[in-house]
């Protein structure tokens, strides 16, 4: 059984044919059809101030899917805790819980952009201790009684239908992040795959005394699209793929990788490479096949702006000639 994931993160780069205002209309459609179709999981990406309008609000676009579909979780990946106000940042993930039947998560995460940093005023350098702060004030907060923080008095309502609070884990892609969710008892999602970090994970766990410590490792990196002929939908959204991969590469400095990372320069590198795929529907099958139950098939529909006709017609195969064949 496939665990099929809808991601978004909006980009429009000026090549893109279709418009801002196409693309979320397209989001929001795509969102409630996979609600209507059983796909697991939608995932909202956050970044700030880049050139091709990557979404950088996505808690409200979180709330407005959360009013389109009725079933399907929606997982905010990752949240950069380091930038909010933790109290009003409480406030609205309450009322998200409340309103969507506990159904929105976050995955707290640094980042990896110092100009991200600068754009909202917050240290750079002290980063993790910034995250560390708010997290916990987050966490206070939903417990629905009166606290005081930086000289504040906090009284944080409406208190969430989730218990003990929203899902929230802790993301990352080192140690520090393995020491932080022990340190919070909450589950851990690092960004790659790291034996050494989940074995640290687990043993500051131990040691701290939480009970069913959950690490949930990450997939393969790839993204899929679904075609029954792979070179002509190459030809539509290669370069709308390549500037998905270069502009994630531009922002890495050395020896830092984000959960997305590609060396490629062209689309035939891209495509050699392997981590953006276009699939046939027997291919798809033959994957899940291969990986077992809960194999992940992130769908990306609308990556670096690419056509919702083109998205569409991914999605629609998928669940047209893959999901029936894998017992959905």
């Amino acid at each position: 059984m496939p665990f099929s994931i809808l991601r978004l993160d909006m980009r429009a780069p000026d090549f893109a044919k279709a418009t801002k205002a196409e693309l979320y209309a397209a989001a929001l459609d795509m969102a409630a059809w996979a609600d209507e179709h059983g796909f697991d999981l939608i995932v909202l990406s956050e970044h700030h101030g880049t050139d091709d309008d990557y979404l950088p609000s996505p808690l409200a676009l979180a709330g407005v899917i959360a009013g389109r579909t009725r079933r399907i979780r929606i997982s905010i990946a990752a949240l950069l805790l380091p930038l909010y106000d933790p109290v009003k940042l409480a406030e609205d993930l309450a009322v998200l819980d409340v309103a969507s039947g506990g159904r929105i998560g976050v995955v707290v995460g640094l980042g990896y952009r110092p100009d991200e940093y600068a754009m909202f005023g917050t240290s750079w350098k002290d980063r993790g201790r910034v995250l560390d702060e708010k997290l916990e004030v987050l966490l206070r907060a939903w417990k629905g009684e009166p606290f005081e923080w930086d000289g504040r008095r906090i009284r944080v309502t409406p208190r969430p239908v989730s218990e003990p609070h929203p899902p929230v884990f802790v993301g990352g892609m080192g140690r520090n992040a393995a020491r932080r969710a022990a340190r919070f008892g909450l589950p851990f999602q690092p960004g790659r795959h790291d034996e050494g970090a989940f074995q640290l994970y687990r043993d500051e766990c131990a040691k701290r005394g939480v009970e069913s410590p959950v690490v949930l490792p990450p997939g393969d990196g790839q993204m899929i699209w679904v075609s029954e002929d792979p070179e002509a939908t190459w030809s539509e959204i290669g370069p709308h793929l390549l500037h998905d991969a270069r502009t994630y590469a531009s922002w890495q400095p050395e020896g830092q990788r984000s959960a997305v990372h590609s060396e490629a320069a062209s689309i035939e590198e891209l495509r050699a490479e392997g981590l953006y795929r276009v699939l046939t529907p027997d291919e798809c099958v033959e994957r899940a096949e291969a990986g077992g139950p809960f194999t992940p098939f992130p769908h990306f529909p609308l990556c670096g702006g690419t056509s919702p006709e083109v998205g569409w017609r991914s999605l629609e195969l998928y669940a047209a000639k893959v999901l029936p064949r894998l017992g959905r």
